[in-house]
């Protein structure tokens, strides 16, 4: 009896290892899967690296299964906007003082290949540097009133075209630049806003003189269409014509019951007096 209780709390045992056994492993496998599974967040790409290589692959938002021997970095899509401030050169090589934003985005595609050669920091070692490059050659060759008045928006367009070359090689979309501020010099400041202010004055002037001309042309006009209507007037008026009007009006006269005195036959055109009673 003694033997065969011994036999039973051995299998006994030999059972409870095997659940022991059981239940690890599938902690391994279950710590296995968590260490695998990575979640990348929306705007947001993963770049994969394995022991310190870069790899080709690119993980888009949603959940993955990863080796758990391989790091994913995190590097944002999303559009990014970037300030600068700098002092500028124009074409005269007076100093301007010129606030920028540039609005950017990274293309997914192309997220590993930033990473391998210039790493998450891009923005510092790439970017900024290259806007900076962008706006002293732009305003360089443009004088400070273009860059005050008139031609920002061009100024605009060549640091755009010119980043767009630059960054776009790197895999940086370039969307838009915003010239958000142009500070110039005080006295040339003053000289710009006299100069467009006369510039108004005489622009204002020469309307005035176009409207004063015009309006003397109306009138000219008006004057001879007078004129030749009194012209045609007088010369369809005759002699004949006034005496028969003066009959008309002196058998109206006589038909009317007021009281008058009508002398019929002037001596000097031999139409009627009229003397009221």
């Amino acid at each position: 009896m003694t033997n065969f209780g011994g036999k039973i709390i051995d299998e006994h045992s030999a059972s409870a290892g095997k659940l022991v056994s059981m239940a690890i492993v599938a902690g391994i496998v279950v710590i296995f899967l968590f260490m695998s599974v990575t979640m990348i967040g929306p705007g947001e790409v993963g770049v994969i690296t394995l022991f310190g290589r870069v790899t080709d692959e690119v993980l888009y938002s949603g959940i993955h299964l990863v080796n758990p021997l391989k790091r994913v970095h995190e590097m944002s899509v999303r559009t990014q906007s970037l300030k600068e401030s700098a002092s500028v050169p124009s074409s005269e090589g007076l100093v301007i003082n010129l606030d920028t934003s540039l609005v950017f985005h990274l293309r997914s595609e192309q997220a590993a290949g930033i990473f391998r050669e210039i790493g998450p920091r891009y923005v510092e070692v790439i970017i900024e540097p290259t806007l900076r490059s962008a706006i002293r050659e732009a305003t360089a060759s443009h004088s400070a009133n273009t860059l005050y008045s008139s031609g920002r928006e061009q100024v605009a367009s060549q640091i755009k075209e010119s980043l767009r070359q630059e960054l776009g090689r790197r895999g940086i979309e370039v969307e838009q630049i915003l010239l958000r501020d142009i500070q110039l010099p005080a006295t040339l400041r003053a000289s710009i806003e006299a100069k467009q202010q006369a510039e108004q004055e005489s622009l204002a002037m020469s309307f005035k003189l176009q409207k004063e001309k015009q309006e003397a042309d109306r009138k000219r006009i008006e004057a001879q269409g007078i004129r030749d209507f009194q012209q045609t007037v007088s010369q369809g008026i005759s002699q004949q014509l006034l005496e028969w009007k003066g009959i008309e009006a002196t058998e109206n006269l006589a038909k009317s019951p007021n009281t008058k005195i009508v002398v019929i036959g002037n001596t000097k055109n031999g139409l009627p007096l009229i003397m009221g009673q």
